[in-house]
């Protein structure tokens, strides 16, 4: 599996976490970590993760840009980590 670390700025709304994870799951992604704090005021979240997979990051980085509420995605790590199972 590839490991990959990824950093999501999006609005503090109650239901913006819930779609994040609900992608990941779907797009076949593992969370590993995950730490939410809110950044620029109460009206923005920072969310830094870390997920595994076997598929690409790009399938996942590019669905969640599309969430209504998600203002960046960036792979902080563009070398992946190969971790046995």
């Amino acid at each position: 599996m590839n490991q990959h670390q990824l950093t999501i700025a999006a609005s503090h709304r109650p239901e913006v976490l819930e779609r994040i994870l609900r992608v990941v799951r779907h797009r076949g992604f593992e969370i590993k970590t995950m730490q939410m704090a809110q950044t620029l005021g109460p009206e923005h979240i920072n969310i830094e993760m870390t997920v595994a997979s076997h598929r690409g990051i790009e399938l996942l980085s590019t669905q969640l840009t599309k969430l209504i509420d998600v203002n960046s995605v960036n792979v902080i790590q563009n070398k992946t980590q190969q971790i046995r199972a």
